[in-house]
């Protein structure tokens, strides 16, 4: 199975600057190889419709829905809390260092820096204490990865991919920050 890697991008509706459908078309177009389904707050009906939806704009398999029901794909992102279902076969877990990691193929890891999407969650680890807190798991940067030199520096540090939300979302233009982080990003890492 293949772990998520490079950019990203984690959908919010609410900070989204445009249509969040039309928003995640512009990442892809730039550069995101990997879309995180988030909006848990939607009854299931429209989160499987936006699901769907989004399906249509993301490479084949490169959804992953927040949650453990993997509404139709094949791709489980999950809270500390959140059971791992059966017969998903990519499932990731946010993690803090101190949780189970044995049952996931990835975690993502936060914040790396300090995040405007959450103000005062931390305190920011940077990207060396993550990339030692994941050992051998892949791992994804996530918190305030807002520029060229964050990304590159998760990449240096190891990271597999980085996590972005605001930085895409409340974009006037997402498809150059896309293009900008995920170029970035994976010049550092095919160099590493």
């Amino acid at each position: 199975m293949v772990t998520p890697g490079g950019l990203v991008v984690l959908t919010d509706r609410r900070s989204a600057a445009g249509p969040l459908v039309e928003t995640i078309a512009a990442a892809v177009r730039g550069g995101a190889a990997w879309i995180v389904l988030r909006e848990r707050d939607l009854p299931r009906d429209q989160r499987l419709q936006l699901a769907e939806q989004l399906r249509s704009v993301v490479p084949a398999g490169r959804l992953i829905v927040s949650g453990p029901d993997p509404l139709g794909g094949t791709a489980v992102h999950l809270a500390a809390a959140d059971p791992v279902p059966a017969g998903v076969p990519l499932v990731g877990r946010s993690w803090h260092g101190t949780e189970p990691r044995s049952d996931v193929d990835y975690v993502t890891l936060s914040p790396i820096y300090p995040t405007s999407t959450k103000p005062g969650y931390g305190p920011a680890l940077g990207a060396a204490r993550a990339a030692e807190l994941a050992g051998d798991l892949p791992w994804l940067a996530l918190g305030g990865v807002d520029s060229a030199a964050r990304a590159a520096e998760c990449a240096g540090a190891g990271a597999a991919g980085i996590a972005v939300l605001g930085a895409i979302m409340r974009a006037a233009n997402p498809e150059r920050v896309a293009r900008t982080l995920a170029g970035s990003f994976g010049a550092v890492a095919v160099g590493a």
